[in-house]
């Protein structure tokens, strides 16, 4: 009786085990291409490195297990700021980040993620998916091999820590603040010093003062990276990056090697990644915030209305100038003014006039 109980115990131990393992072992075996994906984000950070971990995960479930792809963080195989190179060479199938940290390999890349006082995420949604964005950003890229796609959008960003009071554009003057992209040549153009940094590396230059002041994303974000225990000010809005657009980059051979049920889910999965993101961005900011505030006893203040003003006009200037660099840019940069304007003028009584009548003065 004894030994009979023992064989039925071992039996059913070895049936659920192979219930468990058997859909891991199958995906393994139907696995026909196996990717990395390189992200400028550190491992697993909120909203950013999930977002990719996301991504990846939407590949292989769309694909059936026939597409896993394998996600490394920042310097986990290549730097966070080598990753558009990463893709180019093909040390990676895919790659993850935002186009204003490779401007100086394309220029025009940061006209498709964020340009001060331009378009929200909605906006450049509409404007990458239905108003020609899509073609010209792949068009930019075809001569490094890779196909862009959105893979994300964190919304309307805040407007940086600092540990002095911005009360005038004089205030900017001498100022060394992490902002990439446009954002940072206008603070250039504002008298201050642009620094380039990935986000690892920021709350160690803040708190040490080898900055003065940076941007990161927004509440959700900066507390995970804790820059509140390194700057009492917390600014708003984020003119710089209104509607700040992630990127999924693909490399053209890889991907030209899938068969084209494939293909389209691999560029599908990048939809629902760039809408799931913003998703979450729009859930977890305010939280954060009423945290960051109330617990934390964050200075939370809006810029003078006179210096948005400015830097809106400063903002104008350098968009023109940065515009008339290369062909691209300039052809890039038409697309995304008439869509502006025309993005603009609907709004005024359509998105504009709604949040007024929510939230009359």
């Amino acid at each position: 009786m004894y030994l009979k109980d023992v064989v039925r115990k071992l039996t059913l131990s070895l049936t659920v085990a192979a219930a468990l393992f058997t859909p891991f072992i199958a995906n393994a075996a139907k696995a026909e291409y196996k990717w990395k994906m390189v992200t400028t984000w550190p491992k697993n950070f909120p909203g950013l490195g999930t977002g990719a971990n996301d991504l990846a995960k939407l590949i292989g479930e769309m694909s059936d297990g026939r597409i896993q792809v394998k996600v490394y963080g920042a310097k986990e195989l290549v730097g966070a700021l080598e990753v558009f190179d990463a893709v180019s060479r093909g040390t990676a199938e895919m790659g993850h980040g935002a186009g204003y940290y490779w401007k100086g390999k394309v220029p025009a890349g940061q006209f498709f993620a964020a340009v001060p006082f331009g378009l929200t995420a909605q906006e450049m949604n509409s404007w990458i998916y239905s108003g020609g964005g899509l073609a010209l950003w792949q068009e930019a890229y075809a001569p490094f091999g890779i196909i862009p796609m959105p893979g994300g959008n964190t919304g309307v960003q805040m407007g940086g820590w600092f540990n002095k009071e911005i009360n005038s554009l004089a205030d900017l003057k001498g100022l060394k603040m992490r902002i990439p992209g446009l954002g940072g040549e206008v603070l250039k153009r504002a008298g201050g010093t642009p620094v380039l940094l990935p986000g690892g590396e920021i709350f160690p230059a803040l708190q040490s003062g080898a900055i003065d002041a940076t941007e990161w994303v927004g509440p959700y974000n900066d507390m995970a990276f804790g820059l509140h225990k390194a700057a009492k000010f917390y600014y708003y809005p984020g003119w710089h990056e209104p509607g700040t657009t992630l990127e999924a980059l693909i490399n053209k051979k890889a991907f030209d090697k899938l068969p084209k049920d494939l293909q389209s889910i691999v560029l599908n999965a990048t939809r629902v990644a760039n809408a799931n993101m913003l998703a979450e961005y729009t859930a977890r900011n305010n939280a954060a915030l009423e945290r960051l505030v109330k617990e934390h006893k964050v200075d939370l203040r809006p810029y003078p209305t006179e210096v948005l003003e400015q830097l809106k006009s400063l903002s104008e200037q350098v968009i023109e100038d940065e515009a008339k660099k290369d062909p691209m840019s300039k052809k890039v940069y038409e697309s995304y003014k008439t869509f502006r304007q025309q993005a603009v003028e609907w709004h005024e009584i359509s998105e504009q006039s709604y949040l007024n009548s929510r939230n009359p003065q």
